[in-house]
């Protein structure tokens, strides 16, 4: 599995947790996933 692949799978992870209804102090898990998924498809652009 390449990075990219990784960036998308915590993304998913993420933003799974985050629909759940649990409450988290300081860290939002839904931005965290939105992050990790632009993170997973730049990643071609941002390593060239």
């Amino acid at each position: 599995m390449s990075i990219q692949g990784i960036f998308y799978l915590i993304a998913i992870i993420l933003l799974v947790v985050a629909a759940l209804p649990i409450t988290t102090r300081g860290l939002n898990l839904a931005l965290l996933g939105a992050a990790f998924a632009l993170l997973g498809y730049s990643w071609n652009t941002i390593t060239g």
